[in-house]
């Protein structure tokens, strides 16, 4: 009996280890496992954007609301004819210069919403038309505008552009093409960008400094400056969680962290572990990474520079990963929003809901909405036809340059 006890014991543990030995993966098949879920998740979003790209162009009510009298003139693959190269150009251009700097994606982002904001997306953030005049001021001289990044690299694409065909593809639809495949090269969501805008010839200071959302306006604020654009509170909800990549200046969140409001006291929505360290990084003027590594700053250097920066990745209690997630949304249920536009999503009972909606699943129900928002945002009150020009440098006028 003691034998045959010990024979089936045997038997079971031999069982045992086989069942584990089967269910191990090696790497190769864990990585043709995950490679497998990258390429079905791709091939969701083309498809999904596709379908945007068809309902944009003939649906006239219900569903997605992008009619195609908003589209004004623009056409997918605009330049299929006088440039069919463009949109390669522009997309093996932003992977060169993402591979040297893999956070231009929020620079370029935050770039085209201060664009298409204020007066429609038609490159007038870009341009000079001073004439030499110190008493104008010019749209990018905006107090909301002086720490926009992107600029150069857009005149560097520009500039590739103009070489395989001069004076064809505006500094506008350059803009929006890139911020496309930015997002894209920031593990975001493939939209598509319906093309054909043309270049504004003036830039315009006083709209920029008065309706350009700013770091710490109420809910109320913004609800009204996006609205004023067509955006309800889902898209507005959803085009701010572009915010979860990036970095963002110590500047925009000191008042949070000492004299909210002038009270002398902190902002009492931030948690309280996140505001001790808020505190470390920014008076340490240290940036930290979305790995949670830190990259310190010498006290000379923060003396000549105040803008010391912070990674959205400080926030992220919950691991964010490397791609363009959710994690936005988690950090705002708990308190840890960096801006204090951002926080206040959780004060209207609309947005909080709707913040909770984006935070509740693996992210696919805030990429589809980011991808619609997205169509819509860059479709804003385009120039098309023989409206505005088409600039030679996208910081002077076409007579100038």
């Amino acid at each position: 009996m003691a034998k045959l006890m010990k024979r089936k014991t045997k038997t079971l543990i031999v069982i045992f280890i086989i069942s584990v030995i089967l269910s191990l993966k090696f790497p190769s098949e864990i990585e043709e496992e995950e490679r497998a879920k990258r390429e079905k998740l791709e091939k969701e979003e083309k498809t999904f954007s596709v379908f945007l790209q068809r309902e944009s162009a003939t649906s006239t009510r219900g569903g997605v609301v992008y009619l195609a009298d908003e589209l004004h003139g623009l056409e997918y693959d605009f330049y299929r004819q006088n440039c069919p190269q463009a949109e390669s150009i522009v997309r093996s251009t932003m992977a060169r210069i993402y591979m040297q700097q893999n956070d231009i994606s929020f620079g370029l982002l935050r770039l085209l919403f201060h664009d298409c904001f204020i007066k429609g997306c038609d490159a007038s953030v870009f341009l000079d038309d001073s004439n030499g005049n110190k008493n104008r001021s010019i749209e990018r001289q905006a107090a909301p505008n002086k720490t926009l990044r992107g600029i150069n690299e857009i005149d560097m694409i520009k500039e590739e552009l103009d070489n395989a065909c001069p004076g064809v593809v505006s500094c506008a639809d350059t803009l929006a093409l890139a911020t496309r495949d930015a997002v894209v090269l920031a593990g975001g969501p493939f939209y598509p960008v319906f093309t054909g805008r043309r270049d504004s010839t003036q830039s315009y200071f006083d709209e920029a400094m008065d309706e350009i959302p700013k770091p710490n306006d109420n809910i109320t604020r913004t609800l009204f400056l996006f609205s004023r654009r067509g955006f309800d509170e889902r898209e507005t909800v959803n085009l701010l969680g572009a915010h979860n990549v990036g970095k963002i200046s110590c500047d925009f969140i000191r008042n949070r962290l000492t004299n909210f409001s002038g009270t002398g006291q902190p902002d009492a929505s931030v948690d309280h572990d996140f505001l001790n360290e808020l505190r470390l990084a920014c008076q340490d003027s240290n940036s930290t990474n979305h790995n949670g590594t830190v990259a310190s700053m010498t006290s000379r250097e923060m003396r000549n520079s105040s803008s010391a920066m912070i990674f959205q990745g400080l926030s992220a209690s919950i691991p964010s990963g490397a791609r363009f997630d959710n994690h936005y949304y988690q950090n705002l249920l708990g308190g840890r929003g960096l801006l204090f536009a951002d926080q206040q999503l959780m004060a209207d009972t609309n947005t909080a809901r709707l913040v909770a909606v984006y935070a509740s699943d693996d992210g696919t129900t805030f990429r589809r909405d980011f991808s619609r928002s997205m169509v819509k945002m860059s479709n804003l009150g385009v120039l098309t036809g023989t409206l505005g020009q088409v600039r030679n440098k996208c910081s002077f006028p076409t007579s100038q340059s």
